[in-house]
């Protein structure tokens, strides 16, 4: 009974954390949707893209399933949403067998747009949030299983190390099987009150699983969302069908209200270094202690656990002086 309990308030915690995509604070300046209008390179367009981008009625491919292909696309309209999430509906196959494809996609929100590069097409050094879906492994020494998704924030101080796949300066991460599904597959990126989550909902249940969950992560306002793609050797399709930004409806207090969002600077409280994360092969961690009502809500189980053993050792102690009783 108490681990049912239990368990039901951690789904709880992860998945009514994430909207449910109300239509009513859907930001369409800064959302990608078919039959994608207001993408192309006119003044009025709120969406640019770069390389070998191709747009059709049904998609927006960042690059064919060929070698050496770069592309991108970036929201023209900067985002001053203090607390918002993006959803991403992307897709991602090829004609590679295992193993032999690459090299994932990449989502943006950053500084800077159209800075072409290496890292899935785009600059190495950016200020910002970057939330990668890597699906080759390009550090031989690594035993993680991909297509591995990870994070990083970055304050124009570190090089995204494309060799080893980013763990030295990553968040955290999770794998993810998303390649070559028959069906939808999602990612979610969360940004309330410092903290950062990202989900992802690629096994057709229409749910979503947490995949990184870190607080102390301070991202300014007037940044830009972007998606790019790369291949090398190895090549995929990388398609966006969709990305939906949310505006979350968040109290901050009268001094964060106070606060020139324009001018924070992108950075990460943690308890450890992201370099820390070398040692840990799945690269998880957690950079806050619990928040108070994930706190709250571990007291409650454990309130209830107590109950739960005190009806039963009471029910033991009545059943052991019943026993006794025969021998009077």
């Amino acid at each position: 009974m108490v681990v049912s309990v239990f368990l039901w308030l951690e789904v709880c915690l992860v998945g009514c954390d994430i909207t449910d995509g109300n239509t009513e604070h859907l930001k369409r300046e800064h959302s990608l949707m078919k039959p994608y209008q207001g993408v192309g390179s006119s003044p009025s367009s709120q969406w640019d893209f770069w390389g070998s981008t191709l747009v059709t009625s049904s998609y927006v491919r960042l690059t064919p399933d060929e070698r050496s292909k770069q592309g991108s696309i970036w929201n023209t309209v900067p985002c001053h949403l203090k607390d918002w999430e993006m959803h991403v509906q992307f897709k991602v196959h090829g004609s590679g067998k295992k193993n032999l494809h690459g090299d994932g996609i990449a989502i943006w929100y950053t500084k800077d747009r159209l800075h072409p590069g290496p890292v899935f097409s785009n600059n190495a050094i950016f200020h910002g949030l970057a939330v990668f879906i890597d699906t080759y492994s390009n550090d031989d020494a690594t035993d993680r299983s991909f297509p591995y998704i990870s994070a990083m924030v970055n304050n124009g101080s570190v090089s995204y190390d494309h060799g080893k796949d980013g763990r030295s300066s990553e968040l955290g991460g999770c794998s993810a099987e998303i390649r070559n599904r028959e069906h939808d597959t999602y990612l979610a990126i969360r940004y309330s009150k410092g903290r950062l989550t990202v989900m992802v909902d690629v096994d057709d249940k229409n749910e979503w699983k947490e995949c990184i969950d870190i607080g102390g992560v301070r991202l300014p306002t007037g940044y830009f969302f972007g998606a790019s793609a790369a291949t090398g050797d190895l090549s995929d399709n990388h398609d966006i069908i969709s990305m939906k930004l949310y505006q979350l409806m968040v109290e901050h207090t009268p001094e964060e209200e106070n606060l020139d969002w324009t001018k924070i600077e992108p950075s990460v409280s943690l308890l450890k270094s992201p370099k820390d994360n070398i040692d840990d092969p799945t690269g998880n961690f957690r950079g806050t202690p619990l928040t108070g009502w994930k706190v709250f809500l571990l007291l409650l189980c454990a309130l209830l656990g107590i109950v739960v053993c005190a009806v039963v050792g009471a029910v033991v102690f009545q059943k052991r002086q019943e026993r006794n009783k025969r021998f009077y």
